[in-house]
């Protein structure tokens, strides 16, 4: 069973195209952004050279969140904010051993620190600390078959939880600003599609989909987003799956200038060597 699942035609295809069986949102979402930038990260496999502190700063208060609730679902007392400020600055060194952190302008490691401060002490006294029900994956990775001919999804689901009734599924997010109802309903693709392979955890149970947003500012907000289950929407996202592959499989990929991406993207410089003449496909 195994062997035939791991020879399947659309993970052979998948492993051709990019080296991996598999397929991301988050590379699906980096293609739909610039097929070029796609190439370079997930087909040329090109290192980082810099990253923007606003990714680093994301990731590491991620890692923050991982740590209080494995220490929850341990059945340990929630951690201290000096024992999180630790697992954040943790995190920022490992990123910075892999790339040049690229800070704002007008920012430094000191306004870090303390918007670091403010996001975690903002979430320790927040509901979403404590959530409903019982903790049952961190960080958790599920992977299935969403369309014929494209390469299984692998999904990070940040945090699951089950009640006597449901099922849900969150997603921490920080932002520069709070979200409306709109913005978590755009952005909802994603738990969408994790909502399909997330199902089969709890058969029978109502799922429920949520985004949980922190704001990056003077006072930070943190505040539980909703995101709504719609099966026309969730058909959509599915047909934007399948066709992104497609343009992938088809070696389309071009880059897509912008004033706000370009100037934090690391692949400025193959970019600007970039022909297109070159062979893009393998």
């Amino acid at each position: 069973m195994i062997t035939a699942l791991m020879e399947s035609p659309r993970r052979v295809e998948g492993q051709r195209v990019t080296g991996r069986d598999y397929v991301s949102w988050s590379a699906i979402n980096t293609y739909r952004q610039c097929s070029l930038r796609y190439y370079f990260k997930y087909i040329e496999g090109l290192p980082e050279e810099t990253v923007s502190s606003s990714l680093v700063f994301g990731a590491a208060i991620h890692a923050c969140f991982e740590h209080h609730f494995n220490e929850l679902m341990a059945g340990s007392s929630s951690p201290g904010l000096d024992d999180l400020l630790e697992a954040f600055w943790g995190a920022w060194r490992d990123r910075n051993e892999e790339a040049e952190i690229v800070f704002a302008k007008n920012e430094d490691l000191e306004a870090v620190r303390k918007l670091a401060l403010r996001v975690l002490s903002a979430f320790k006294q927040s509901d979403l600390a404590n959530p409903l029900g019982t903790i049952i994956g961190i960080e958790e990775e599920l992977r299935g078959a969403l369309l014929p001919g494209v390469p299984d999804l692998l999904a990070r689901v940040d945090l699951l939880t089950e009640t006597s009734d449901s099922l849900i599924v969150t997603d921490f997010k920080t932002a520069k600003s709070r979200w409306s109802t709109h913005q978590a309903e755009d952005a909802g693709e994603q738990l969408l599609l994790y909502s399909e392979l997330a199902k089969e955890l709890a058969p029978g149970k109502r799922l429920r989909l949520a985004f949980a947003v922190i704001t990056k500012t003077t006072k930070p907000v943190a505040e539980r987003c909703p995101v709504s289950i719609d099966a026309d929407r969730l058909t959509r996202t599915r047909r934007i799956v399948e066709r992104v592959w497609k343009a992938i499989e088809a070696g389309h990929f071009f880059p897509s200038p912008s004033p706000i991406a370009c100037g934090s993207c690391p692949y400025r410089a193959p970019c600007r060597r970039w022909s297109a003449i070159e062979p893009m496909n393998r």
